[in-house]
């Protein structure tokens, strides 16, 4: 390290605590001046500064140049995201290689390919004077479905995050660059408000993270991770309530520092990041991230505020705000880590595009290797793979791919195709790189590497939101075999729509030779694994992890046979939690009605008494007559623990096996208040779990029922407990990473109520006809209908509604010109005879109806507004018998929150649903 007597310039040592970056691919004179006249020592390089290899390092060494002519006692640190997957900063074909993201590391299972992975792109920056890389991120993705971060994650396991961090930090490490880990305290579980204003926040509490998010970080720095950057998130629960992380001292120097024993460089998010500054100020910001203990402040792109960043920490150092103490600290620190990776010989001396022919054949190599032991198939039920199992070589594939965002990485260049037909003479060759690009081009060479590997015609179209149209439906009807693209289908909520349409259309096909088969169908997602992980209905399911060119054309050699993959899903999502032993056994005995009903109803009262006097409780309306449901279509084995000699109940688990659709429900686990910590639970759900899995024939296992619709899920009204109750039951083995969330509304004061004009108006343009109808006279058509939908409960709630004529009904939507049923919806009266399985309907304070069990067709493209119209046509009958409020007992939180909120509706109570494949649960511990 030089000396530092060098630094007694302040200005010079503040230019140190900036970390800076700029537009353009030459070096600009505004840089240039932040170099020259501000000292900046710290440059960030993002896409657009990168056009290729040649021109980064070109660059890099001008950059280096301008400080060294300038006097900088040390060399720029010159920063890089580079993780691979979607999201590489620098490609170039020639010599940038081509790596899995890290959640595609991730299922390769191996720390030893993901040390080589980023030891090879850490050799590469290097070559080109990158000195030190922005990773790993080392993110636990503890909520999958809603978080931005995807396959930039390794996974929601804390360990194997963990494990996977340190082998890539070491890589990097010893390829010579500096490491960063991100983004602390975790980006894997944030909750978003919507505006550009709202901050991501945070919600678990210090001691939750402790146990979960912050295990990789804790790891890597224990294993001497030089840098860390800090998000500009919010956190807000019980001991922590910050607006931006990186601006608070709880979370660099409490947490971090104090906590976490980390003593190397802390950067801050960028300060123009809006919601940053428009609540803080960068001036304010600064200071801010300063004395929270940050040694660098990045400012990303804007001259002026980079300026102004500047300027305010020299105010702030002469107005005492900032001292020169901590000014000092910062700048030993980051001495020290340009130490580790930099020198004015190396910096001056890159070894540049030579060097990087070097590697290439070695790199190439373990680009097809990890590539290859990434891809993965995640179900093949029906045995599809390799194609040519199913296909004879005169018959069309139908390619069916989302409009989506191009990677950066991607090479191509060409148009896109519409619906055409590829044969394997139509080749368009690798292009070079190019940035921008439709999702159909991403996937056109997809198409054709498709045509000729199996010199047979191709079809190919895109699908967006609009969901099937009529030539998708006759692409389907003409092709032998489908193959249906996802990319991020959670988050993408059409494309989970499309593909499970796609699949029924293929269910009910009739080929070769008029015989009844179910076309062939596979589903690959490009993205997040998790779009149909779990959704057994999809018998043919294969994930790349990134859909980069090198990772279809791998997807390819699995299609047709030439790669056996062994990818595995990463995390909680390919196998159990590891489970705990109870520490005791408590002897869980089968519900007796006529033992243990006075008994139920007793621990019923007191479990909803714990709760607070302002909220009311789920089991508000709740007897023991809710949970015993008595019908034929649903088998129910209830089980107690309980004391012998008081014959009080100390808890009670409820399970249903409904046959319509061979779900294995458990409704409720309850236990005593006062008898909680005592595995109580943990014994009634073992017994539970142990005798479904003993009746067999069971397609899917799930937490929480629409019958009786006391619990839906996990409670999510509030927050602590809900993470406390998704802990439990991860431990049990559900995968709680991948719940749902579900929710029952209200609607009150009904006498008040009119319907929005807005959505009058558009139920007055829809085509279809909206009718009333009782009894059983009309359960054919309407059950036909019903069989639609797969999910639990719905089956029977029709048939109870349709059996009970005087207190129910149903409300049908038709299409005028043929008749054709496309929507339907339940009305129950307080009165009705299954009234009891939903409580809110015994409420003696106002009368309430239920609308439940919304069933559309797939075929209807606008699902919200035909969904208004029926609950507004239920509201208006339901308001015909003067009635008080009206429920709705179960509605899908995905998407259909908005829609109904804007007729009146409100929460009641919110929940997570969770389900799992029947061959992935097993009987616990």
């Amino acid at each position: 390290m030089d000396s530092l007597s060098v630094w007694d310039d302040m200005d010079r040592a503040m230019g140190q605590m900036f970390i800076m970056g700029f537009d353009g691919t030459e070096v600009t004179p505004q840089i240039q001046s932040l170099i020259e006249k501000h000292h900046l020592g710290t440059i960030l390089l993002t896409a657009k500064n990168l056009k290729s290899a040649e021109q980064t390092a070109k660059l890099v060494l001008d950059l280096q140049i301008i400080a060294h002519k300038a006097g900088h006692p040390v060399p720029l640190a010159i920063g890089l995201d580079q993780e691979n997957g979607g999201v590489n900063s620098l490609f170039d074909e020639s010599y940038i290689r081509q790596f899995p993201s890290a959640m595609g590391v991730a299922a390769t299972g191996s720390t030893e390919m993901a040390y080589e992975i980023a030891k090879a792109t850490g050799r590469e920056l290097n070559a080109v004077g990158i000195n030190w890389i922005m990773g790993p991120g080392l993110d636990v993705l503890t909520n999958v479905k809603n978080q931005p971060l995807g396959v930039r994650s390794m996974g929601d396991d804390p360990e194997e995050v963990s494990r996977f961090g340190v082998a890539f930090m070491k890589g990097y490490k010893d390829a010579g660059l500096a490491t960063c880990g991100k983004h602390f305290p975790s980006y894997g579980n944030l909750e978003f408000l919507g505006s550009s204003l709202d901050v991501p926040i945070i919600t678990d509490s210090l001691e939750q993270l402790s146990l979960s998010a912050l295990v990789p970080f804790r790891d890597a720095i224990s294993h001497g991770v030089d840098g860390m950057m800090v998000g500009g998130c919010a956190m807000s629960s019980a001991g922590v309530n910050v607006m931006h992380a990186c601006l608070s001292d709880q979370v660099v120097d409490s947490l971090l520092r104090d906590d976490l024993g980390f003593d190397g460089v802390v950067m801050s998010e960028c300060l123009e990041m809006e919601a940053l500054s428009q609540n803080i100020g960068v001036g304010g910001g600064t200071i801010m991230a300063v004395n929270a203990g940050c040694d660098l402040v990045l400012c990303c792109r804007l001259f002026s505020v980079q300026e102004e960043a500047i300027k305010y920490l020299k105010l702030g150092y002469q107005d005492g705000a900032i001292t020169a103490d901590r000014i000092c600290q910062s700048l030993k620190r980051m001495l020290r880590l340009k130490a580790t990776c930099t020198s004015w010989e190396k910096a001056l001396n890159p070894a540049g595009i030579s060097s990087l022919s070097t590697l290439q054949p070695e790199h190439m190599a373990l680009s097809a290797e990890a590539y290859n032991a990434s891809i993965t198939v995640v179900r093949d039920k029906d045995r599809l793979l390799p194609l040519t199992n199913v296909l004879d070589p005169d018959e069309e594939v139908l390619l069916l791919t989302p409009l989506v965002k191009p990677l950066p990485a991607s090479a191509l260049s060409k148009g896109a195709t519409g619906g055409s037909v590829m044969s394997p003479g139509s080749s368009t060759p690798w292009g070079k790189s190019v940035s921008l690009m439709s999702g159909e081009n991403v996937f056109r060479e997809l198409g054709r590497s498709i045509a000729r590997k199996r010199q047979g015609r191709v079809l190919h179209t895109s699908y967006t939101a609009h969901g099937i149209r009529p030539s998708h439906e006759n692409l389907i009807n003409r092709a032998s075999a489908i193959i249906v693209v996802t990319a991020d289908a959670n988050r993408n909520l059409y494309q989970s729509g499309f593909t499970k349409h796609a699949a029924m259309i293929c269910k009910s096909q009739s080929i070769r030779g008029g015989e009844h088969h179910e076309k062939p169908m596979l589903v690959v997602s490009v993205s997040s694994p998790y779009d149909f992980a779990l959704d057994t209905s999809i018998s043919t399911y294969l994930c790349t992890y990134d859909f980069t060119e090198t990772a279809l054309q791998t997807l390819v050699e699995v299609l047709f046979g030439d790669l056996s993959p062994t990818g595995a899903l990463p995390g909680s999502i390919s196998h159990n939690r590891k489970r705990h032993h109870a520490k005791q056994h408590w002897l869980a005995e089968s519900f007796d009605e006529d033992r243990d009903t006075k008994a139920l109803d007793d621990l019923l009262q007191v479990i909803e008494q714990e709760g607070p006097v302002n909220q009311r409780s789920e089991l508000f309306g709740c007897s023991s007559k809710t949970f015993l449901l008595h019908n034929p279509g649903i088998e129910e084995s209830h089980y107690v623990v309980r004391n012998s000699s008081t014959r009080s109940l100390l808890g009670f688990c409820c399970t249903y096996f409904f046959k319509s659709t061979a779900t294995a429900v458990i409704g409720a686990i309850l236990v005593d208040p006062d008898r909680r910590k005592l595995s109580i639970g943990h014994s009634l759900h073992s017994r539970a779990i142990r005798n479904l899995l003993q009746r067999g024939n069971i397609k899917r296992f799930q937490l929480g029922s629409r019958l009786p619709g006391v619990f839906l899920g996990i409670p999510t009204n509030k927050t602590t407990e809900r993470k406390r109750l998704r802990r439990w039951f991860a431990s049990m083995g559900w995968n709680t990473a991948l719940s749902r969330p579900v929710c029952s509304m209200i609607l009150r004061d009904l006498s008040r109520w009119s319907a929005p004009e807005k959505i009058v108006r558009s139920m007055q343009h829809a085509e279809v006809e909206f009718e009333l109808v009782h009894g059983r006279q009309h359960a054919e058509s309407i059950l036909e209908h019903v069989k639609t939908s797969s999910r639990q409960g719905v089956m029977e709630t029709y048939q109870l509604a349709l059996a009970d004529q005087t207190s129910c009904g149903v409300i049908r939507a038709k299409r005028p010109k043929d008749g054709t049923l496309v929507g339907t919806v339940v009305l129950c009266s307080p009165g009705a005879s299954w009234a009891e399985a939903i409580p809110p309907l015994k409420d003696t304070n106002e009368i309430t109806w239920a609308i439940s069990s919304p069933v559309i067709s797939p075929s209807v493209g606008e699902y919200s507004t035909m969904l208004q119209g029926l609950i507004l046509l239920g509201i208006r009958q339901v308001k015909k018998q003067q009635a008080d409020a009206v429920l709705l007992d179960c509605v899908d939180g995905d998407g259909h929150f908005d829609s109904l909120s804007a007729i009146g509706f409100s929460v009641l109570h919110s929940f997570e649903e969770v389900s799992c494949d029947a061959e992935s649960m097993s009987v616990p511990g």
